[in-house]
């Protein structure tokens, strides 16, 4: 069975350093946001303590800001330099459109039995609003957090109440995003029936002939009809990258799910 690319090389490496950095940041930020937690205590502790948490915090948000600029380096180079308006509008865009929101509704009339499931292209309804919150997520937390971090510096330009502020809506936003990483795209990525117990693409890069005509018909049919299935055919990948990435993955989806547990345990303790 012919397999082809989805996702090059530089999107997997920057996916890695993205997902590295925001397990080190949820490593990290959550010791200091449910300080007084026996959980959050030893965590710490298995870090190094509470300081050395701190260091390892920021490096964590560097590297993220860095993979956020390369990104965003890229896709100013593909719109300007390389004048792809598909960057903007279209199948290959990840905008969203008016046929997303058609198949979102689509897609829950789907779930409940009251429809065929929508035809797919390149980037799914579910997918576009990830990216897009990985935005609200540099804008919101990123900002907040380098106030917290240099805070002589921005003390000159805003009041002292700002702060306050920044540091409520970091922990907050941050705890949402954790939240909704742990849960929401990881259900929706690897734990969905027909990816369970993972999807390795990311991690390959790949998709065989079945899964891209299954799952992104939409797409398969535009590169079949104007030739350009034979550009993405790729070969296998090696042998140990998927068992590799399964191993990496579940270890991280186990981890995450109980960190939510922790989480919700934590707040309802907390109100009682």
């Amino acid at each position: 069975m012919a397999t082809y690319r989805r996702f090059d090389a530089a999107n997997r490496v920057l996916h890695g350093f993205l997902m590295l950095s925001f397990l080190g940041l949820s490593a990290t930020g959550l010791p200091l946001l449910f300080g007084t937690s026996r959980w959050a205590a030893a965590l710490a502790g298995l870090l190094g303590g509470i300081e050395f948490a701190g260091r390892l915090h920021r490096l964590s948000a560097t590297v993220l800001m860095l993979v956020f600029l390369v990104h965003l380096t890229r896709v100013l180079k593909q719109l300007l330099l390389d004048r792809d308006l598909g960057v903007l509008w279209g199948p290959y865009s990840m905008i969203p459109q008016p046929r997303d929101v058609v198949q979102m509704v689509g897609h829950f009339k789907w779930f409940l039995g009251l429809g065929d499931r929508p035809r797919f292209g390149r980037y799914t309804y579910w997918e576009k609003f990830d990216y897009w919150a990985v935005f609200w997520g540099m804008g919101i937390i990123g900002f907040s957090g380098l106030l917290l971090w240099f805070p002589t510096v921005f003390a000159t330009l805003m009041p002292g109440w700002f702060f306050n502020i920044a540091l409520l809506v970091h922990g907050e936003e941050a705890l949402l995003a954790v939240v909704f990483i742990f849960t929401v795209h990881f259900f929706n990525t690897h734990m969905r029936p027909e990816k369970f117990p993972m999807d390795p693409v990311i991690f390959t890069g790949r998709l065989t002939e079945h899964e891209l005509r299954d799952e992104r018909p939409d797409e398969y049919d535009q590169l079949a009809a104007n030739g350009g299935l034979a550009a993405i055919e790729v070969g296998p990948s090696p042998s140990w990258v998927v068992p590799s990435a399964r191993i990496f993955a579940a270890a991280v989806v186990s981890a995450g799910f109980v960190v939510v547990i922790l989480i919700i345990l934590t707040l309802v303790q907390g109100r009682g």
